[in-house]
């Protein structure tokens, strides 16, 4: 076997000192998986503006969730009144004048409080939490306002009024208790004095029979001097009693009827916007955040490539042609309809070119879809209607799961058809539902592959044709073998952000291994920030086939396609369906 009867497998590979973006012309036995060593592009804050911007719908939504949702908790959460009052306080004569604001404050909040307002009014609530729906100020030591929430405001306002009198009430028992206690002390001092002076009169008369000595004399001046302190301090003790029953009780009396609800419970200003504005708000901020958040770490953790370089090193081909978005709504047009769209006017001229006559009996091209078939479908119908409306004969092969670019054509059962589409006529082929890795018209392809009816009704439409255009997935557990028999050169379209770098790299690798010439990739939904070629290194590439000087006479343009020309010399001539 020579050398011109070899198939070349174009594989990006690292070693033997080349760049890791090359194709290198090895063995494809001991080729390498690049997609095991495959790292795509860093992550910077262009990539992730990208990123939000290309997921505006989605963090929209969640924004909008957000908002709904704060305006459904608005409306199933209570919405609370408020309710105010005043009381005017008068102070005791037992209260200390610095630390009176701060004691009532304190007595009105505490759960003593709150469990006798609980019980005025009624209700089946703890203390504690009931002291939670109201707040005590204490702007000076003489006034106290109570704020309390409540479901109405006409509950506000009792609840409000209840916490007052609870309060007042609850005072004045405590002014009159230690009234009464410092008035018991007293008397319990006053009881005890009386009981120590008939103590000591006892003493002193039980001395003064005794016979007179000078330690007895002794002894009675000490006794005598104890029972008149003591006489003076029972009266001074009678003397503030009768003071505190003159002077002290009146002032707790004062303090007491002086202590009174100083602004009867009124409802504060009740704004139904507020709320709804808050809880809207929040809840849209939330929805976006959210949102946000999630677009920025599926951007970081996300295997999908979407850069020109990522994509053309994956697949070991450069990416050729790179275009936006294609809306919904121009795939669902047949024909040349779907050629308005810029987008696929740039695909289809790319197709074209990738199309033309290598041999001079017919020109065959395989559009391989990597993920979506949609636009490629679309593109290729595009395609052939424009062919066959130049007057050629084209055939068109769906190969795809569901026929997509047949299914356009108004095609949806098996066999050859004749189909005519704006004043053109092509002849559309669709295989079998069960027919997997079928043979096409081109030569034999491998022992595996077997011929069928659909072959060579194929074969005899393609005798006639000028042009052979193909739609086909490659399975990996199935493989690409028969793609060799359908089309000399291929064009693999990938849809930016949808395969994996190995999925990418298995579809290329299939591609090669059949022997078809893998032209180039047509990323779709290409980011308007890559700045990325996804471009090969062919200036490598064409020292190793010797052709650096003619690269150099001829330029950028020129080298591809002296690199292209020279790696046809080493695949073997195909077949003319005419002589099959």
């Amino acid at each position: 076997m020579t050398d011109e009867d070899q198939t070349i497998i174009f594989t990006p590979r690292g070693d033997d000192g080349l760049p890791e973006r090359l194709g290198s012309y090895n063995d494809f036995a001991d080729a390498e998986d690049p997609s095991a060593d495959f790292v795509p592009g860093l992550v910077s804050l262009a990539f992730l503006r990208a990123a939000i911007g290309r997921s505006k719908r989605f963090w929209c939504v969640t924004a909008a969730v957000g908002f709904l949702a704060g305006l459904g908790l608005y409306v199933s959460s209570p919405h609370s009144y408020q309710a105010s009052t005043s009381i005017l306080l008068t102070l005791g004569p037992y209260e200390n004048v610095q630390m009176a604001a701060a004691d009532n404050q304190a007595m009105a909040e505490s759960r003593t409080v709150a469990g006798l307002a609980v019980r005025q009014l009624g209700l089946k609530q703890s203390p504690s939490g009931f002291a939670a729906t109201y707040t005590v100020t204490a702007p000076t030591d003489r006034v106290l306002n109570i704020t309390i929430s409540a479901l109405s405001g006409n509950e506000a306002m009792r609840r409000a009024n209840a916490v007052a009198t609870s309060f007042l009430r609850f005072r004045s028992d405590e002014l009159r208790t230690s009234q009464r206690l410092v008035l018991q002390s007293l008397n319990q001092q006053i009881s005890q004095i009386r009981q120590d002076i008939d103590s000591l009169t006892a003493r002193i008369s039980r001395l003064s029979a005794k016979p007179a000595s000078s330690a007895r004399d002794a002894q009675l001046t000490s006794l005598r001097a104890q029972r008149n302190q003591a006489g003076t301090t029972l009266a001074n003790l009678s003397q503030t009693v009768v003071g505190d029953r003159s002077n002290i009780e009146p002032g707790t009396v004062a303090a007491i009827k002086g202590s009174v609800i100083l602004d009867a419970p009124t409802v504060l200003p009740h704004s139904r916007l507020k709320p709804l504005v808050l809880y809207s708000v929040v809840g849209l901020v939330a929805g976006l955040l959210v949102g946000l958040g999630l677009v920025v770490v599926r951007a970081i953790v996300s295997d999908r490539l979407r850069q020109r370089d990522d994509v053309a090193y994956a697949l070991g081909a450069p990416v050729k042609l790179s275009v936006g978005t294609i809306r919904r709504k121009v795939l669902r047009r047949a024909g040349l309809a779907s050629a308005e769209d810029t987008n696929i006017r740039r695909i289809v001229r790319h197709l074209d070119q990738a199309v033309s006559a290598r041999f001079r009996s017919i020109s065959a091209l395989a559009v391989v879809p990597v993920d979506d078939l949609r636009v490629p479908a679309s593109c290729l119908v595009s395609l052939a209607v424009s062919m066959a409306g130049q007057g050629k004969k084209v055939v068109l092969a769906d190969l795809c799961g569901g026929a997509p670019a047949a299914r356009l054509l108004g095609v949806s059962e098996q066999g050859i058809h004749l189909v005519s589409a704006q004043d053109a006529q092509l002849t559309v082929a669709v295989p079998e539902r069960h027919d997997v890795a079928m043979a096409g018209p081109f030569g034999r392809g491998s022992p595996q592959l077997e011929r069928s009816s659909f072959t060579d009704a194929v074969a005899a439409a393609a005798a006639s044709a000028d042009v052979l255009l193909t739609l086909v997935t490659l399975d990996p557990a199935v493989g690409g073998e028969h793609l060799s028999t359908w089309a000399t050169d291929s064009v693999a379209f990938v849809t930016a952000g949808r395969s994996s770098a190995t999925k990418i790299n298995a579809a290329g690798e299939m591609i090669r291994l059949s022997g078809t010439r893998l032209v180039s990739a047509v990323l779709v939904g290409a980011d308007a920030n890559d700045e990325s070629l996804g471009t090969l290194d062919i200036m490598r590439a064409a020292r190793d086939l010797g052709l650096a000087e003619q690269g150099s006479r001829s330029g950028a343009n020129g080298l591809v396609v002296a690199v292209d020309e020279a790696r046809d010399k080493h695949r073997p001539a195909t077949a003319d369906p005419r002589n099959l």
